[in-house]
C-alpha cells in the first residue's frame, strides 16, 4: 500500500510540474480594418513576462491581466492570462513572435503565430455596438475614377475623397497605399487639404480630397487598382453632457478603405495600325526642322525631330531619320518639356541629331512618318514631314577621298610593325618554398598551443554549467539590472515604470536570498534580510516600496513622485548590497 502511495505522489508531482505557456489569437485571417485579440496563457505563476514586439501591428489596448485559481475534487488549477488588442498596419503574412516567462529558474516561450492580413473588408455594424449619438454618422473613403473602359495608353484620373458628417476627424495615417500595377502613374500634388460641402448617396455632407493620380494603362484587359486604406482618428458625439451642458465627445480610431477598382482596358485596333507605329496616343503634331540646309566644309547642322500636343508624351519613341552615307549622324540628345495634370500629359518631346557632311555635294534627307491614335475620332492618324535637301558647298569629292585614303592606309600598315621585337627572351620568376617558411612552422606548432586552451575552456564551461545555484543567482542579478534600466527608460510612463521596478526588486531578492517567487511573503523577506545583517530601517523601506509598486500602477502619480520612487529604489538596493553578508 505504501509503495502505491509513493507512486501516486510522484505521478501527481510530475503532473503539477508540467508548465504550459501558449499564445492564442481570436482569428488567423483578418481584414486590414479589423482588430485582433491575442491571449498569452500560462498554468503557473510565471515571473518576468516579456511581450513580443508586435511588428506589423499597432497596439490598441493591453496588456490586461486575468488570474484564476480553483480547487476541485482535491486538485488545484491555476491560470494567468495577458491579453492585447491589435490593429494590423500592413497586408500580407505577419508573424507574432514569442513571448517569454521565467518559472523556477527556467525560461519558457510561446510558439510564434502566423496571421494573414487581407484587404479591408466590409463590416456590418451591430446597432448595440454604436456609440450613443445621432445615429447618422458618416465616414467613407471613395476612389472616383474618370473612366473605367479606356483605350490602351488613354489617361484616366483617380481622386480619393473622404466623406464625413456628424463626426470629427483629427488626423489620418495610411495603412496601405494604392498600387497601380500595369499602369504608368503620377501623383498630382495637393498643396493644402481643404474641406468642401458635397453630397454622398443623397446625403449632404463634407468631403476632403486626400490624393489625386493620373494613370496610363500599359496593358489591355482587366486591370485592378488595389485600394487605399486609412487609419483615421475620429471624435464621436455621445448622449451624455458635462456639468455645463456641453455634449461629451469620445475619441476613437476607424479604419476605412476605398475598395479595389477594376479597369477594363480596350486594346488599340490591330487591323488599321500603321507600319512604324510606336504607341503614341492623344492629339499630337509632328515636325522635322533642320538648323540650316547650306553648309561649308567642316560645318554641321542640327536636325530637330519633335512631337507636341497632349497624350502619353513620355511613353512612345520618335521615328529616326534616314540620311545618305555621305552625312555622318550622331546619336540624338533627347529633351522633354512635359507637364502632368488631371487632364493628362501635355508639352513637347524632342530628339536633336547632329549631322556632319563628309563630302561636297547635294544630299536628300527622306521624308519621315509619325503615326498616333487619335482618341477623339478613335482612328489612327499619320503625319509625313517634307524632304530636306542639304547642300555642301565645298570639300573633297567621294573619288578624291577614296584615292587619298588608300595611300594613307598603306603608310599606316607599314608603321604598325615597326616596334615588334623579332626575338623573345624568357626570364625565370623567383619563387620561395613553403617548406621551412614562417607560415609552415606556425601551422606545424599551432595544434600544441590550441588544444590545451580548448581543454581548459571546456573544463571551465562544465564547472560553470554544473553550478546550478550560481547560474540562477547570476541570471537573477542580470534580470534585476535589466529591469532597473527599463524602469529608468519609462520615467514618463507610469504603468510600465512600476511593472519594471517591481520586477527589478523581486529579482534582486531572488539573487541575494536564493529564494523563489512562492517564498516572497512580507514576513519571510523581513526575516531573511534581518538574518543577513541588513539594517531594519532599510528592510522596512524595501518592503514598503515593493507594496507601493502595485498600488501606484493604478493611482494618480506625478513625474516627480515617479522619479522619487526610482531614486529610492536605487538607494535601497545599493544599501542592501553593502549590508547583506
Amino acid at each position: 500500500m505504501k509503495r502505491y502511495l509513493i507512486l501516486f505522489l510522484l505521478a501527481f508531482q510530475g503532473l503539477m510540474a508540467q508548465v504550459q505557456f501558449e499564445a492564442r489569437v481570436s482569428k488567423n485571417t483578418l481584414g486590414l480594418n479589423e482588430r485582433l485579440r491575442i491571449d498569452f496563457i500560462m498554468n503557473v505563476d510565471g515571473d518576468n513576462f516579456e511581450q513580443p514586439s508586435f511588428d506589423g501591428f499597432k497596439l490598441v489596448a493591453g496588456p490586461s491581466q486575468q488570474i484564476s485559481q480553483s480547487w476541485i475534487n482535491g486538485r488545484s488549477s491555476f491560470q494567468k492570462i495577458y491579453s492585447y488588442i491589435l490593429q494590423p498596419e500592413r497586408k500580407g503574412a505577419v508573424t507574432i513572435k514569442q513571448a517569454a516567462i521565467e518559472y523556477n529558474g527556467q525560461i519558457y516561450k510561446t510558439n510564434p503565430i502566423k496571421v494573414t492580413v487581407t484587404n479591408a473588408v466590409a463590416q456590418e455594424r451591430d446597432p448595440s455596438d454604436r456609440p450613443p449619438g445621432s445615429g447618422n454618422e458618416l465616414l467613407n473613403l471613395v476612389a472616383e475614377i474618370s473612366k473605367t473602359n479606356p483605350y490602351l495608353n488613354e489617361p484616366i484620373t483617380v481622386v480619393y475623397k473622404l466623406y464625413f458628417n456628424n463626426i470629427g476627424v483629427t488626423g489620418f495615417k495610411e495603412l496601405a497605399k494604392p498600387k497601380y500595377n500595369d499602369f504608368w502613374n503620377q501623383n498630382i500634388d495637393i498643396k493644402q487639404l481643404s474641406i468642401e460641402e458635397g453630397n454622398y448617396q443623397g446625403q449632404r455632407c463634407y468631403y476632403v480630397i486626400l490624393k489625386k493620380a493620373i494613370l496610363y494603362p500599359q496593358k489591355a484587359g482587366k486591370l485592378t487598382i488595389e485600394p487605399l486604406s486609412l487609419d483615421i482618428g475620429v471624435q464621436l458625439p455621445t448622449n451624455r453632457r458635462d456639468m455645463f451642458g456641453q455634449m461629451i465627445i469620445t475619441e476613437d480610431n476607424k479604419v476605412v478603405s476605398a475598395g479595389a477598382k477594376t479597369i477594363n482596358v480596350r486594346p488599340l485596333p490591330e487591323s488599321t495600325k500603321p507600319e512604324g507605329f510606336t504607341g503614341a496616343v492623344g492629339r499630337l503634331n509632328f515636325t522635322v526642322t533642320p538648323s540650316k540646309t547650306t553648309l561649308k566644309n567642316g560645318e554641321s547642322l542640327d536636325l530637330i525631330v519633335s512631337a507636341q500636343g497632349t497624350g502619353n508624351m513620355k511613353l512612345f519613341t520618335l521615328p529616326k531619320p534616314v540620311v545618305p552615307n555621305a552625312l555622318e549622324m550622331y546619336d540624338p540628345v533627347h529633351d522633354e518639356k512635359v507637364t502632368t495634370s488631371l487632364a493628362g500629359m501635355s508639352g513637347r518631346i524632342t530628339d536633336k541629331y547632329t549631322i556632319i557632311p563628309q563630302y561636297k555635294g547635294k544630299y536628300a534627307i527622306k521624308p519621315m512618318q509619325f503615326s498616333y491614335f487619335d482618341l477623339s475620332s478613335g482612328t489612327y492618324k499619320t503625319i509625313t514631314s517634307k524632304e530636306i535637301m542639304v547642300d555642301v558647298l565645298d570639300g573633297p569629292t567621294p573619288a578624291e577621298a577614296n584615292t587619298g585614303s588608300t595611300a594613307k592606309n598603306i603608310a599606316v600598315k607599314t608603321e604598325q610593325f615597326k616596334n615588334i621585337k623579332p626575338k623573345t627572351i624568357l626570364v625565370g620568376i623567383a619563387k620561395k618554398d613553403f617548406y621551412g617558411s614562417d607560415l609552415y612552422l606556425g601551422l606545424l606548432f599551432a595544434p600544441f598551443i590550441i588544444i590545451p586552451l580548448i581543454i581548459l575552456a571546456k573544463k571551465k564551461k562544465e564547472a560553470i554549467d554544473s553550478d546550478v545555484t550560481g547560474n540562477r543567482i547570476r541570471m537573477n542579478n542580470k534580470l534585476a539590472k535589466k529591469y532597473l534600466s527599463q524602469a529608468k527608460k519609462h520615467l514618463n510612463n507610469k504603468e510600465p515604470f512600476y511593472i519594471a521596478l517591481e520586477k527589478a526588486m523581486h529579482n534582486f531578492l531572488k539573487a541575494k536570498l536564493h529564494i523563489e517567487t512562492s517564498e516572497m511573503s512580507k514576513d519571510n523577506i523581513r526575516e531573511l534580510l534581518l538574518s543577513r545583517n541588513a539594517n531594519p530601517e532599510t528592510v522596512q523601506n524595501f518592503i514598503a516600496l515593493t507594496e507601493n509598486c502595485e498600488f501606484a500602477r493604478y493611482a494618480p502619480a506625478s513625474s516627480a513622485s515617479i522619479q522619487q520612487d526610482y531614486d529610492k529604489a536605487v538607494l535601497i538596493i545599493s544599501e542592501l548590497e553593502k549590508q547583506i553578508v
